[in-house]
């Protein structure tokens, strides 16, 4: 990597933590005041940090167009609506991806909340803008911590519950890594993956969600990212390394066959991971299609250098 892209890439981090302080500060101001338990100035500051935050978003993707710009190939469904309810998933390669699904998203649907690990509360500044904009925060247990104190068994599943109640009143989009952590081939490996690029899928936090909300929501967004060059770090990112990105978009309605009591019915939660799973395997095989159409032009391209044998 030379001089210039690491400059440039330190440059593109100093502007986008300027933009996120600016931004930060307004959204914590009016994060605080929804604490006043009073649905109006519920209503009327969400409104202001969902505006406030895509403004974040809008700031970014400037940074990223003038600094490290980006070509992104988009197929698939495009037809958004911004007063429906989304629930979004998405294959989890790297850190990049919640930067690719903003800007691609950013504008067209309800302003994007995620599913975050409850230690991501604990992130300098971005923790707060976080709980300020009402993200969904998951804590698990493990099966130590429940054998421990048994007290514990539910818990993660009513934090969800109640985090995602409060998108009843007004048009959301939940976005939910449903493979849980960062693709990488020691996970895929550890785990006995059934998929080529991909992580088991964990049906969970997407069918509490659902539980949760209701009939309000009733799309599915599924996008599926791909990296023609390489799987880039946020660093690799920021210095200009990725130039092309391929982006699948697949917008579906949930089906009630998908709607049910996680929890108690044990059908259900086979029957719900069974379509969790097929819709991770055709995702799946979208990625060895890029897979082999990448390395097919690879191929051609090798074949169209070598120097022809004069005869």
């Amino acid at each position: 990597m030379s001089l210039f892209s690491q400059f440039k890439g330190s440059l593109a981090f100093l502007c986008y933590l300027l933009n996120t302080l600016f931004w930060a500060i307004p959204i914590l101001v009016f994060g605080l005041i929804k604490l006043i338990p009073l649905k109006i100035i519920d209503k009327i500051c969400s409104y202001i940090t969902d505006n406030c935050a895509s403004a974040w978003i809008y700031g970014n993707t400037l940074t990223e167009k003038i600094l490290h710009p980006v070509t992104f190939e988009i197929t698939g469904d495009t037809n958004f609506d911004r007063k429906q309810w989304y629930m979004v998933v998405a294959n989890h390669q790297s850190w990049v991806d919640i930067l690719v699904l903003q800007r691609i998203l950013n504008g067209k649907i309800p302003f994007l909340k995620f599913f975050l690990k409850q230690e991501l509360l604990y992130v300098p500044v971005l923790g707060l803008v976080w709980w300020a904009l009402d993200f969904p925060f998951m804590r698990r247990f493990s099966n130590a911590q429940l054998k421990k104190n048994p007290k514990l068994k539910g818990k993660d599943i009513e934090i969800t519950r109640k985090a995602c109640e409060k998108f009843k009143t007004k048009p959301v989009s939940v976005m939910n890594f449903v493979e849980g952590t960062r693709f990488s081939q020691s996970k895929h490996d550890k785990q006995s993956s059934p998929f080529q690029h991909l992580l088991k899928p964990k049906a969970g936090g997407m069918a509490f969600a659902l539980s949760a909300m209701g009939e309000h929501i009733n799309k599915l967004v599924n996008v599926t990212i791909y990296y023609p060059e390489k799987v880039p770090s946020f660093w690799e990112y920021l210095c200009g390394q990725t130039t092309h990105i391929k982006v699948d978009i697949k917008i579906t309605d949930i089906p009630q066959t998908m709607r049910g009591d996680y929890i108690n019915d044990r059908q259900f939660k086979i029957d719900f991971q069974e379509q969790l799973n097929r819709f991770w395997f055709n995702k799946d095989q979208q990625l060895q299609q890029y897979y082999l159409g990448d390395s097919a032009k690879k191929d051609l391209n090798t074949i169209s250098c070598k120097p022809e044998r004069e005869v």
